[in-house]
């Protein structure tokens, strides 16, 4: 296999400052693509950038706050100027915080919503011509709290669901004109969501700690094996795959509350 199968291809990965999509970034980039990556921190922006030039990838890096109306026009704009076009979307920007039908607040609810659906959405929305133009495809990053129910994330799990759901029907409306959509759908894997959504350092050690029981492998999961799914399935190897929710996750979702 050529490792340079994405070259000449211009891949969009949001969230790509941390976690998953940076992984993601990373990935795509030693393997040749054109990579505009869109995040919040321009600091942690210009160390990916020059992460992504030392592996051989042409990065472009656009700072940008998708949970706001202009933030998907805006990055479109930015890429399509520098590039020309989108060949793969992968929307890993997302959000997590606490809370139970009792207490989650509209506030709460919306800022989940806004940035972990309406975002995906609108993005998915605003690229579509050039990825229909180029035949490319979209992978979301979804959650196995799409999947199944867990207490406590209220409004994640709803999120993650909607996710879904976006994906399928999207896969199902745009399978005529040669595009994919498919979903990843992980259990815990090691980030800075948990942390950046309220909890404390001790308190994600002992959930880490915890997700070795409920995860039948015994351990939780990599950003960069994520990553690898991810590029599977923005392959030409995955060419017959659309409309899937594609989980990775140690076995956690074949799993009963524990």
């Amino acid at each position: 296999m050529n490792n340079k199968e994405f070259e000449g291809k211009v891949v969009l990965v949001t969230g790509a400052t941390s976690g998953i999509g940076r992984a993601c970034a990373l990935k795509f980039a030693g393997a040749g693509a054109a990579v505009a990556a869109v995040g919040r921190s321009e600091d942690a922006l210009n160390s990916l950038n020059k992460q992504i030039e030392n592996l051989g990838g042409r990065p472009l890096t656009v700072t940008a706050d998708l949970s706001q109306d202009n933030g998907a026009s805006s990055t479109l704009t930015a890429v399509l100027r520098a590039f020309g076009g989108i060949d793969v979307l992968v929307n890993a920007a997302g959000h997590i915080s606490s809370g139970t039908i009792e207490d989650t607040s509209d506030e709460a609810w919306d800022a989940l919503m806004n940035i972990n659906v309406r975002a995906v959405f609108r993005l998915m929305q605003a690229a579509l011509p050039s990825i229909i133009a180029r035949r490319g495809n979209i992978v979301n990053i979804s959650s196995v709290t799409g999947l199944r129910a867990f207490p406590g994330v209220l409004a994640y799990c709803v999120s993650k669901a909607a996710v879904d759901q976006l994906t399928r029907c999207a896969a199902l409306e745009l399978a005529a004109k040669g595009v994919r959509v498919n979903a990843v759908n992980p259990g815990v894997v090691i980030t800075e969501i948990h942390k950046r959504g309220g909890m404390s350092e001790d308190a994600y050690n002992a959930f880490l700690e915890r997700s070795k029981q409920t995860h039948p492998l015994g351990r939780v999961g990599s950003a960069s094996e994520i990553a690898e799914l991810v590029f599977f399935l923005a392959s030409e190897r995955a060419a017959w795959i659309t409309g899937v929710t594609y989980s990775i996750d140690g076995g956690r979702a074949q799993t009963c509350a524990r």
